[in-house]
């Protein structure tokens, strides 16, 4: 990865003052022409850009970190947030946080904004745009930059940086298989995130389970749900087929949601249908009956990414390799399932 310059940097490479080139790229008059064209020739050759507050002019680095993440609203990205935020006080670093929303444009700007401050590196979950347009040329503009970048949950391989996923795949295959072992016959699959990577892996690992089991994949059973669609009528349309007994929800709202119409529709719940789901949110426990879960360990998550990102910018080897940490799932039993 290129290695991100500073003024003294600059400075050096061209024995002046750290005050000579401030100047010359604020086109100063006192300095002369042919320097000036010297030292922005060679600032824009090594992507330099200037900072609002440029402490680099006494320091190499600010203690800062961003971090950009998808929904707020999501439990998951919330202990993640937790857990990025007590490494980074434990070592010394501040965060800067933004939300993109689930928007692409929002996550590019936002990128262009943190750049421009005074930042070591950045941690992001991708927004649900930017991975169904599959457009990440402000990312990879970054890391040519000297910007070091952690990905976690949604990352895309397209883009060489440090990563911290959980196995998806493996985390849907528990679910499923435990729904399995415990009678259910028909399970039916519950996505309102089939944009995302992390949804298509779910899916992968149901499917998997399913086989296993000698169970034929029905892609009548798996419902995927837009933003723009009613949750409520596609779910009462699936279960309108009195044989299903198991449903698998691949994320915390969607289970919520389910819980209360499977209510509503009179089944006793796990007797005659059994729910599980990704996130281990805090709400699930609370609920009636509390819902079983796979736990997906948000604030581990956080922590390693702050661990690498921050190993990266303290690490004086630019060509230390990227690495991808998997985080194990664990399946978290409570009521809404039968016991093994």
């Amino acid at each position: 990865m290129p290695k991100r310059i500073t003024l003294k940097h600059i400075a050096n490479t061209f024995g002046v003052s750290i005050a000579t080139v401030s100047k010359a790229l604020s086109d100063s008059y006192e300095i002369s022409t042919s320097t000036k064209e010297k030292i922005i020739a060679y600032a824009r050759e090594h992507n330099y850009k200037s900072k609002s507050i440029d402490l680099s002019l006494l320091h190499k680095k600010t203690k800062t970190i961003g971090v950009i993440i998808p929904n707020i609203m999501n439990s998951f990205f919330a202990k993640v947030f937790v857990g990025i935020e007590a490494k980074a006080n434990e070592k010394g670093y501040h965060l800067i946080s933004c939300i993109s929303n689930e928007s692409f444009e929002k996550e590019v700007k936002t990128m262009e904004l943190l750049k421009s401050d005074t930042l070591d590196g950045i941690i992001i979950s991708l927004a649900e745009e930017t991975q169904v347009n599959q457009q990440f040329a402000h990312l990879k503009n970054a890391i040519n930059e000297g910007v070091p970048i952690v990905m976690f949950d949604r990352v895309s391989e397209e883009i060489a940086c440090d990563k911290v996923i959980v196995n998806d795949t493996e985390g849907a295959f528990e679910a499923t298989e435990h729904l399995i072992k415990t009678g259910c016959k028909r399970i039916a699959l519950i996505s309102v995130i089939d944009n995302l990577s992390v949804g298509k892996l779910r899916v992968e690992g149901y499917k998997k389970a399913l086989l296993q089991h000698n169970i034929p994949v029905n892609e009548k059973l798996i419902v995927r749900i837009g933003k723009f669609e009613d949750f409520d009528t596609a779910l009462k349309i699936i279960l309108a087929d009195k044989t299903i007994d198991g449903l698998l929800c691949l994320e915390e709202s969607a289970a919520v949601n389910a819980l209360r119409i499977v209510k509503h529709m009179g089944y006793n719940i796990p007797e005659e249908m059994s729910i599980a789901c990704f996130t281990n949110g805090k709400m699930l426990q609370h609920l009636t009956p509390s819902i079983s879960a796979i736990s997906q360990h948000g604030k581990y998550i956080g922590e390693t990414a702050a661990s690498i990102l921050i190993d990266r910018i303290e690490n004086e080897d630019q060509n230390k390799p990227f690495t991808t940490r998997v985080v194990k799932t664990s399946w978290i039993e409570r009521e809404s399932t039968r016991q093994l």
